[in-house]
């Protein structure tokens, strides 16, 4: 099932009565929303002066919904997520922690040779040579030891977007902003996913800085990427203004969780791919399985 999204960008009071999602705005001449929070697998609070009710809280938590609160640049900065997301949680994490080197430095050669090879056929989806990205697929290793993800990464960004003098960095000129706010949402889907397969966002295969409470999430996103540069190269292409990430870019960004990827030769709605990706992991740490389930671009 596809889980709706929801953003608010207005002031607004969010309570909860019978299962639903009340929303009630401080305007009088707006009508009282409710909406089924079993619908629910996103919440995106931008604006500061909205009010949340404990109870709201608790039953979006119980029902594993993502929710996402953004900072004074209207970026994702919070993600609340729940302390028990699966039931056999205690061993799955027992595993996810016993894991060897040899086994993390499999996994992220898988990681990187996927990125790079959806990088390739995003390049190839846009009728851009994607020869050397191509070759780079080729010369992972495992842990990546050549660092192959950052080179072509690299030239990836510089051929990708028909824009003088782009270069990826977070705080870069524009479309850097769009892709930040793209990456956060998947960040924020990829650590929902990962609390549901019964694994710990915190603990990561590659990435393990100590400051970063989602190392596993960046590590698993990383193959996704290209889907996010994809929309972000959709919204350049129509034209619209980039400089400021207005409400309709929000709304094209905030699709996101249900564009359609191609995952195990099917179709699915990204949200649910990720957990496929997710489960798989898990199976990849406990022994039952030797490869990441991965999407196709």
């Amino acid at each position: 099932m596809i889980k709706r999204t929801l953003f608010f960008s207005n002031p607004a009071y969010l309570s909860t009565r019978n299962q639903q999602l009340v929303v009630n705005f401080p305007d009088d001449e707006k009508v009282e929303k409710t909406l089924p929070i079993e619908d629910l697998g996103y919440v995106v609070l931008e604006h500061p002066q909205i009010t949340v009710s404990n109870g709201l809280l608790m039953k979006l938590v119980q029902n594993k919904t993502a929710v996402i609160t953004c900072d004074k640049q209207h970026l994702p900065c919070g993600f609340l997520q729940p302390l028990v997301g699966h039931t056999e949680q205690t061993e799955r994490i027992r595993y996810q922690l016993n894991a060897s080197i040899p086994l993390k430095k499999n996994l992220w050669q898988q990681t990187v040779t996927a990125k790079i090879d959806n990088q390739a056929n995003h390049f190839l989806s846009r009728g851009k040579n994607a020869l050397r990205l191509k070759r780079y697929v080729k010369e992972v290793k495992s842990g990546d030891l050549g660092n192959q993800e950052a080179i072509a990464a690299a030239y990836y960004f510089q051929n990708l977007f028909d824009l003088e003098g782009f270069s990826r960095n977070q705080k870069g000129v524009p479309p850097n902003n769009l892709l930040n706010y793209g990456y956060a949402i998947l960040r924020a889907i990829t650590a929902r996913a990962l609390v549901g397969s019964g694994l710990l966002p915190s603990v990561g295969i590659f990435h393990h800085n100590k400051y970063n409470a989602f190392c596993l999430a960046d590590d698993i996103m990383e193959p996704y990427r290209p889907y996010v540069d994809a929309v972000v190269y959709d919204i350049i292409e129509s034209g619209c203004q980039i400089e400021d990430l207005n409400t309709r870019i929000k709304s094209d960004l905030l699709l996101i969780p249900a564009i359609d990827v191609v995952i195990d030769g099917k179709q699915s709605p990204l949200m649910n791919a990720m957990s496929r990706t997710t489960a798989s992991l898990y199976e990849c740490f406990e022994g039952s399985r030797r490869k990441i389930l991965y999407p196709e671009f």
